[in-house]
């Protein structure tokens, strides 16, 4: 059965200022061209609870969704995404064990139980290589990285996205899946970027 809110593939931009990250979700037109503004999203810095609330532009006047961490203390604990008027839809966690080498991530959205790892694990590698050589790590990474995640059980494609080099970050993202609802693919691409080095 088809998500309510399906979206078979969409982009995302991010803007990056001194106290926020700003994200775009844009949708893919047929010919793969930007279409519409799906929802905007700011991730505040150092927020004592993670939280991110998608709006449906930049004037932040009308919320659509957001996802929000379990646990002010362990973020571990995973993160629940929430409709409009705060019930439950869908929720992910790092694996951080398995993400000792490469990052992975559990994904659920109704009938929609999901495993996703970065694509390619030298690249994996050579991240965290990266981030801990001093003053290195401070350079923004040159690295393109993707993630696919798939069903768990059968192993079908349901979401990949991935990352395109440009100035600022951006983001192809397909859903093979029907049954994953925009709204969760959308928080799960956020939390890849916001999120990845916690």
């Amino acid at each position: 059965m088809t998500a309510p809110m399906y979206v078979p593939a969409f982009s995302m931009k991010q803007r990056v200022t001194l106290m926020a990250n700003k994200y775009e979700l844009i949708a893919t037109n047929p010919d793969g061209t930007d279409g519409a503004l799906l929802a905007f999203a700011q991730q505040k810095r150092m927020a004592f609870k993670e939280q991110v609330t998608f709006y449906t532009d930049d004037t932040k006047t009308q919320p659509v969704f957001s996802f929000k961490a379990r646990s002010v203390v362990d973020l571990g604990s995973g993160y629940d995404v929430f409709d409009a008027d705060g019930q439950p839809i869908g929720s992910f966690k790092k694996e951080f064990a398995k993400s000792l080498l490469r990052s992975s991530w559990q994904l659920a959205n109704g009938e929609v139980h999901a495993y996703g790892t970065e694509r390619n694990p030298t690249i994996a590698v050579v991240r965290r290589v990266w981030e801990f050589v001093p003053f290195i790590g401070e350079i923004p990474l040159p690295f393109i990285f993707h993630f696919d995640f798939t069903e768990d059980g059968s192993g079908k494609p349901v979401l990949s996205v991935e990352r395109k080099m440009s100035v600022r970050d951006r983001y192809r993202i397909t859903v093979q899946d029907e049954r994953l609802d925009f709204r969760v693919a959308a928080a799960m691409t956020v939390a890849l970027d916001a999120l990845q080095s916690r």
